[in-house]
């Protein structure tokens, strides 16, 4: 590493743009390897982070005209959630928003103000088989499956809402899947989803948990949680950026990098 005087000398030797550049670049530097570090504590942080998550902080590079950097979540489009709402939530706390299918259910009537969506645990026999991604969330095609279903589609550009005769398909079931109905239960808060042969509310659903469930075997004899309605999840703090920073070692790493840069610009 050069020293002060050394460096001070071959800044003099540069024009200020010249400079201005080097110092863009180091700069630049130290946002890649922020980025890089933030990356490296979601992953420490977060349980099982999907790569639309990891890949979403976005490094806006200095120039000679404006020297600075900024690295924050950027939005890539499509019907994702934005990335800036959730690590807000994930840094500083508050209510998890809604997801999609969760705004298409409840335009839909069928899942309750003031409730979200989540996936059985393990207590009540773990995510309902081909549901998961196996990162903690419901596979984008069987949501739109179970949205379909239940005609809950509305929004333009949404696949459109299941035919009668798909529906009698999935009940029939193929010999790579048993055949299965999907209904709607909501335990204590009113009477269940199903209707009696009289067209009453079929109380005997009432000890279910709230959600939607599948019935399936001979007779629907075998009932599980698809998706439970539970109360609006709040996040608990996570995301550290001052960790984020200490891990980067962004204060030295800048000294080292614009030395770096200067000595490149010198030509040294």
């Amino acid at each position: 590493m050069i020293g002060q005087a050394e460096m001070l000398r071959q800044l003099h030797g540069m024009t200020g743009q010249e400079a201005a550049r080097a110092y863009a670049k180091a700069l630049n530097d130290v946002g890649f390897e922020v980025r890089r570090a933030m990356q490296g504590e979601m992953r420490d942080v977060f349980d099982r982070p999907t790569d639309y998550i990891l890949r979403s902080p976005r490094v806006k590079m200095a120039t000679a005209a404006r020297l600075s950097v900024t690295i924050e979540p950027a939005y890539m489009g499509g019907k994702g959630v934005d990335p800036q709402k959730i690590l807000n939530a994930q840094s500083w706390g508050g209510r998890r928003s809604d997801k999609r299918s969760e705004v298409a259910l409840r335009r839909a009537g069928i899942l309750p103000t003031g409730l979200q969506t989540a996936i059985p645990d393990d207590a009540r026999g773990g995510p309902y088989p081909g549901s998961d991604d196996g990162r903690g969330n419901l596979k984008g095609s069987f949501l739109v499956q179970i949205i379909s279903y239940f005609q809950a589609f509305g929004e333009q550009g949404y696949r459109a809402n299941m035919t009668d005769k798909r529906k009698r398909s999935i009940h029939k079931g193929t010999k790579r899947a048993a055949g299965r109905r999907y209904f709607v239960s909501y335990g204590a808060m009113r009477a269940g989803a199903r209707l009696t042969a009289k067209g009453d509310p079929d109380e005997r659903m009432q000890h279910l948990a709230p959600g939607i469930w599948a019935a399936s075997g001979t007779g629907g004899v075998d009932v599980r949680p698809v998706i439970l309605f539970v109360k609006q999840g709040n996040y608990q703090p996570k995301l550290d950026m001052d960790k984020v920073a200490k891990r980067a070692d962004a204060e030295s790493y800048l000294a080292r990098r614009i030395h770096f840069r200067i000595r490149e610009a010198a030509g040294v």
